[in-house]
């Protein structure tokens, strides 16, 4: 699988294996939280001096609050990325959904840098993340490298930038557990056909690369996208960040889950959260997506699904009120856009959109013509939010 076709919604297969996670016990010695050094000191923004999870007198809440967009050249032409798509979708960030904050994540220097200079002139606050898998080690961190160099430039012009060395890389890196792609990655995680101390030593060899890469080439704050259940060694970074798909019944049982990542007093961001629109999909986690028979001719959705985009938007809100009364330090939503799963009302069984995480959806001029022409509508979703981030944000 080349670089451009690796897909979100193939990677969130990793939460099914996060239990095999769990099961090794600790991949990474958890040593006493330090600072970090060069990105600032540990628990505390660079920008605001704010102590991660302090105490009386600072504003209560999250201090970034926004939206994961994706960079890549898509699918087709017609849903790849643009500048001109960039910056309409970069502005609606903006102004119509009220974020201050927005995560860029994807392969190609030029639209992860591009994508990054244009939300910083709108003032938004940036994570920047490169996301190139299955290719070779050396290719991945020159990738990294190039973009980090990047990241310092605009940080030294005055922009708000955080980067992030990449995600999950127990998927995204070969070799850390066997397989030639990010699929049979995932399968041999399933079924065990792994060596766990192997994969632990690998792993932590790898995001010692490159924390190391990061620090080489940039000076900001630094952080790593980890699944979570991974036992990162956040002494490497600055921020501790987790891609969060939880679900439980009570509240209490969220903030109990994770109130753990406050041990290394660093702040702690939620850098993916999010659930699909259709009822049921929060109780899914990290695999709601995984409802389209894909062995047709026409992928279709399996089962009776009943879409909600009720569902989801309670979903997001109510995680929002969980993170801001923890006073984490930020929480992005995963996503902003699925180019390629089109809403189709007509066709309930068609309607990809339904098992996407997106807060926006994707509407077709044709609906039986990929290549024709679209645009998007929000969802209730990206209402809700509007409405949660303009209120917070007059705080």
């Amino acid at each position: 699988m080349g670089t451009e076709g690796i897909k979100r919604k193939q990677f969130l297969a990793g939460a099914a294996a996060v239990g095999v996670t769990a099961a090794t016990g600790s991949f990474l010695t958890a040593g006493r939280a330090e600072a970090a050094g060069r990105g600032g000191v540990a628990g505390r923004d660079d920008e605001t001096g704010r102590p991660a999870g302090a105490g009386a007198g600072h504003r209560r809440g999250l201090t970034y609050r926004g939206v994961c967009y994706e960079a890549t050249a898509g699918e087709t032409p017609g849903t790849g990325w643009t500048l001109a798509r960039m910056r309409a979708d970069i502005g609606a960030i903006k102004d119509r959904l009220h974020a201050n904050s927005v995560s860029i994540y994807g392969t190609g220097v030029e639209r992860l840098t591009a994508t990054a200079a244009e939300a910083a002139e709108r003032g938004l606050h940036v994570w920047l993340q490169p996301r190139m898998g299955d290719r070779p080690h050396r290719e991945i961190l020159d990738h990294l490298a190039e973009t980090g160099r990047y990241a310092e430039r605009l940080r030294r012009q005055g922009a708000r930038v955080h980067l992030s060395v990449g995600c999950e890389f127990f998927l995204f890196v070969p070799g850390i557990v066997p397989g030639k792609d990010v699929l049979e990655r995932i399968d041999n995680l399933l079924k065990g056909t792994f060596d766990r101390e192997l994969m632990a030593r690998r792993l932590r060899a790898f995001i010692a690369r490159s924390a190391a890469v990061g620090r080489s080439v940039f000076r900001g704050p630094l952080t790593y996208g980890g699944a979570h259940g991974d036992d990162v060694d956040w002494n490497l970074f600055d921020i501790v960040s987790v891609n969060y798909y939880g679900y439980h019944p009570r509240r209490a049982d969220y903030v109990r889950e994770l109130e753990g990542y406050r041990r290394w007093g660093k702040p702690v961001a939620i850098s993916e959260f999010g659930t699909c629109a259709y009822k049921g999909a929060p109780k899914r986690g990290g695999m709601a997506w995984n409802v389209i028979d894909r062995s047709k001719p026409e992928p279709e959705i399996v089962g009776n699904l009943v879409r909600s985009e009720r569902v989801q938007a309670a979903y997001l809100t109510d995680m929002l009120d969980v993170f801001e009364s923890m006073d984490l330090y930020a929480a992005l939503v995963f996503s902003f856009v699925d180019r390629e799963s089109p809403h189709i009302p007509e066709n309930p069984r068609r309607d990809l959109d339904m098992a996407t995480y997106s807060i926006v959806k994707v509407i077709r001029d044709r609906h039986d013509d990929p290549p024709s022409l679209w645009h998007w509508e929000p969802k209730q979703a990206f209402h809700a939010l509007a409405r949660h981030y303009a209120r917070r944000g007059r705080c």
